[in-house]
């Protein structure tokens, strides 16, 4: 039986952690945030990022380190624009717990972790984009902000440094596509959000078009393990260029759902058997989603593979949010994709013609196979209406709308058939 490894999750598994900022102090919090701003330059904290290998956790899994090193290397001077780092808290990919378990039990670790990048990337003001359906996180993080002021851990002359830091916290409207983060960007500016045209790049061009960095909490609640232990000590967990722990929301039909912490590249049939508790009801597995509902389904015997970026991507489908959704024998999967494409067609920001038209007209096929109205003719053209979505949009939305639901058609045609007319 597999066990947790808990670097992200190791006070919120503590019996009475109250997560305030005396609590995270007595277990060393705040000590990795003192070191870079007393002890270490910003480049040596970047470089420092670089070596534990650490990949961001938001779905795309770029090399932390090296998104750091994009920003501009100086101080903002009179003439020159400002730095941000953004924190994406946004969270809205369907399944999806992740962050919110870490912004409600632990908020000051993913802040310090923000704290530290500001220092490094020399921002002097920081914003939290978080949902604006949970409030609880909103207020539980905001708290968390007023401690480290009243602790003049924010603010200017942090420590007798000299270093200015503020932090703010911005409610989103809901939005599944202010997830993207040029999107989120637009949003936090007050505009609708839509996404960008890339290049020019967040580094460049982010923020109030000034240089900006986003991160999500998991990615920067990492950082201060890795100030404090060294970057060696937490490539020492998870595996070659998937370094670190991880973690794992779970959901569905499994017996234990919940926010699990393992190594990255732990194997995925064990996480769902060790952690999970397997199938609920001695029931037999009949597919999973390993990274939200973005990513492309898998069969139950597909599934005895590494949990990570890379292994996932050969397997033809991704990591994504980490979020894992487990159906039973028992599931028709055309209820599965119906359910995905009203999600994704509801959620298109409608920039994009493929998008915003491609999502509604495959809503409407997929309904007539609900009606038991379908046939081989309209099965072929939802895979085809799909794939026609696919690099034709400014963001990823219209990538993972077309390989999800291509994915639930080649993977699950059967279950399609089921439901032709007669």
């Amino acid at each position: 039986m597999a066990e947790e490894k808990l670097l992200l999750l190791k006070n919120i598994r503590q019996q009475g952690y109250g997560g305030d900022y005396a609590s995270y102090k007595k277990t060393g919090g705040g000590a990795a945030f003192k070191k870079a701003l007393t002890g270490m330059t910003p480049a040596e904290v970047i470089e420092t990022v670089k070596e534990s290998g650490l990949r961001g956790r938001g779905g795309a899994g770029f090399p932390c380190g090296v998104k750091w090193s994009f920003m501009p290397k100086d101080l903002p001077g009179p003439d020159q624009k400002p730095h941000y780092l953004v924190c994406n808290a946004d969270e809205a990919e369907p399944g999806t717990l992740k962050d919110h378990v870490l912004m409600l039990g632990d908020p000051h670790m993913f802040i310090e972790g923000m704290m530290i990048g500001c220092y490094a990337m020399r921002s002097t003001h920081g914003y939290i984009y978080i949902r604006g359906e949970s409030p609880h996180a909103i207020r539980r993080v905001q708290a968390a902000i007023d401690e480290l002021y009243k602790a003049k851990l924010l603010g200017k002359n942090i420590l007798g440094s000299g270093v200015q830091l503020d932090l703010t916290v911005h409610p989103g409207a809901g939005a599944y596509i202010c997830g993207e983060e040029t999107a989120m960007l637009d949003s936090l500016e007050g505009k609708r959000g839509l996404p960008r045209s890339k290049p020019p790049f967040p580094a460049q061009s982010g923020f109030n078009a000034c240089p900006t960095t986003v991160n999500n909490v998991e990615t920067l609640a990492n950082i201060p393990f890795i100030l404090t232990e060294g970057p060696k000590a937490f490539a020492a967990f998870g595996s070659e260029n998937n370094t670190g722990t991880q973690a794992v929301s779970i959901s569905g039909h499994v017996e234990k759902p919940g926010v699990y912490e393992m190594d990255m590249g732990h194997n995925l049939k064990s996480i769902l058997e060790d952690f999970a508790g397997g199938v609920r009801g001695g029931k037999k597995l009949k597919a999973l989603i390993p990274g939200g509902a973005s990513a492309p389904v898998m069969r139950a015997d597909e599934i005895d593979v590494p949990y990570d970026f890379d292994s996932l991507m050969k397997a033809g489908t991704m990591r994504g949010s980490a979020a894992i959704m487990v159906f039973d024998e028992d599931t028709d999967m055309v209820e599965v994709a119906n359910r995905t494409i009203r999600f994704f067609n509801h959620e298109s920001c409608g920039q994009c013609t493929p998008c915003r038209e491609g999502t509604f007209w495959i809503k409407n096929m997929i309904r007539q196979f609900g009606d038991d109205a379908g046939d081989e003719a309209l099965l072929s053209l939802v895979h085809r209406a799909a794939g026609n979505i696919i690099g034709t949009t400014i963001c990823a939305f219209g990538d993972a709308v077309g390989g999800a639901l291509q994915g639930f058609v080649q993977k699950f045609p059967e279950d399609f058939r089921n439901h032709f007319q007669s």
